[in-house]
């Protein structure tokens, strides 16, 4: 079982966010997952809504699988996110044309090789700075 939740949490972050197949959200989002992130709300429908401002605002947009630690059903991903917002609008901003680069975590409960709930800890301080959303200190 540790195994397929591996290769379930590999994939995930490969066919979404990398390849950016939308077929994949049906795949290995359950269809009433649930995280920490309220903009992304409850439902795969909700996560794919989101999925398309991140996609459309980050073309390039490319998830690093640095780690993954599997005890059970429960997976921890350690991730390194990259991208540059070349497409639409995102968080108000209209396309910057700056590079992101951020660390993160998801921790996820995955079942039959579906993420059914997720917990994501991130960098959104930097992501924010470093799209010019908030000032750095000098």
């Amino acid at each position: 079982m540790s195994e397929e939740n591996r290769q379930a949490a590999q994939s995930f972050f490969d066919e979404i966010w990398n390849k950016k197949i939308e077929s994949s959200i049906d795949k290995f989002i359950a269809e009433d997952a649930a995280g920490n992130d309220p903009k992304f709300g409850i439902g795969r429908e909700s996560f794919r809504t989101q999925w398309k401002l991140w996609i459309a605002a980050f073309p390039d947009l490319h998830f690093k699988v640095e780690k993954i630690i599997v005890e059970g059903n429960q997976v921890v991903t350690r991730w390194y996110l990259t991208g540059t917002h070349t497409g639409g609008e995102f968080l108000g901003l209209a396309a910057t044309h700056k590079s992101v680069a951020v660390d993160g975590i998801s921790i996820d409960t995955i079942e039959n090789g579906l993420v059914l709930s997720g917990f994501d800890a991130w960098d959104a301080l930097g992501f924010r700075q470093q799209l010019g959303l908030i000032a750095t200190d000098s």
